[in-house]
């Protein structure tokens, strides 16, 4: 379907949905062709004025083509009740949006990099990495919060085949100097759940992201939990700083955060190598083994992000899912190179469980 038409239909629905049970959206993320970016947003703008939404809001456009092609490939939105969030700033420009629920108060940032505002050459990979990270830990002091309070990230990396170990080795000296590198010893995880995906932005930056953050007196958070996954090794011990997944408990439900999972064993090797199938199956056992430990499954799965290496695994995931009882699983599919070469297939997602 042409960018434009279904850009529209999108934000029709949902515009109306936003107007007609009053919620504020606080996280967007839009996934199309940079081709397409100009007509998914301006149909963006004309739905909520019609609906008398706000289009003020920050929102996260990240290049992932749709398995036919050029085009919109999805939108995945949060919202809550109107009333209860605020448009957060860096300087004069929209980056987030905060909210109160049950006492807590969380943060979402979109679309934080780390170019260089002024004028000049752009700068190393590296040094955006750094710039992007501490940006984001400038603007979480302001709220109130840190890096420690951050609960998931979403790394969308240009090219990221060609520097992924840098990326790595950037990030980790980070979190090393914020704190939440894990030492020898440390009995409890303070990495974020997290994604890294290959993912361009019009504005050229190296990286970009966004992040989940609680913040606040400890005394008003709700628990989060940090996970690992007994059938894959953690991430940070081959040199990726993030969690398996992550646990934000609430009053009758929590929201659970799955972090990019792909075919990766117990030593942290690929698996089924030239296998998409392979590959596909492996993911999906990995993620229900995690989320067995809270006496869930896929099936509670809110929204999702799939990520194929090439278009026509797409529909072959949609027939595997059918397989399993997942024919309607709330899922962007999504044409991206992963963190590996030899990895065809990821998928990150959202879940609410109720415990």
């Amino acid at each position: 379907m042409e960018a434009g038409r279904a850009a529209a239909e999108t934000y029709g629905q949902i515009a109306d949905t936003v107007r007609k049970h009053c919620l504020a959206i606080v996280h967007e993320r839009v996934f199309c062709s940079l081709s397409a970016e100009r007509a998914v947003m301006a149909e963006r703008s004309r739905a909520f004025l019609a609906h008398s939404v706000s289009s003020s809001t920050p929102a996260t456009c990240i290049q992932g083509h749709p398995a036919w092609g050029e085009g919109l490939a999805g939108v995945i939105i949060q919202a809550v009740p109107a009333g209860q969030s605020r448009t957060i700033m860096d300087g004069d420009i929209p980056c987030g949006r905060a909210w109160r629920s049950n006492g807590a108060e969380f943060v979402v940032l979109q679309n934080i990099s780390g170019l260089h505002d002024g004028p000049g050459e752009p700068e190393s990979r590296g040094i955006q990495v750094r710039r992007m990270l501490e940006r984001a830990e400038r603007i979480l002091r302001a709220q109130g919060g840190s890096f420690r309070d951050v609960v998931r990230t979403w790394f969308y990396l240009s090219d990221i085949l060609e520097w992924y170990p840098e990326f790595n080795k950037v990030r980790n000296e980070t979190y090393g100097e914020f704190g939440i590198m894990p030492e020898p010893g440390d009995g409890d995880l303070l990495l974020p759940a997290s994604t890294g995906i290959r993912g361009d932005a019009r504005s050229g930056a190296a990286a970009t992201m966004d992040l989940v953050a609680v913040v606040g007196a400890p005394a008003s958070r709700p628990a989060v939990t940090q996970l690992t996954n007994r059938g894959q090794l953690d991430a940070f011990r081959y040199g990726s700083a993030f969690s398996r997944g992550a646990l934000i408990r609430g009053h009758g439900a929590s929201l659970f955060h799955l972090s990019g999972t792909a075919a990766i064993d117990e030593k942290g090797k690929s698996l089924f190598i030239g296998d998409i199938r392979g590959q596909i199956t492996c993911t999906l056992d990995k993620v229900e083994a995690l989320m067995a430990q809270f006496g869930t499954d896929l099936h509670d799965i809110v929204a999702a992000t799939v990520f194929v290496k090439r278009p026509e695994y797409a529909a072959l995931f949609r027939e595997m899912a059918t397989e399993r009882g997942l024919g309607e699983l709330p899922a962007v599919c999504v044409v991206a190179d992963v963190c590996r070469e030899e990895l065809f297939f990821e998928i990150d997602a959202e879940a609410v469980i109720a415990l």
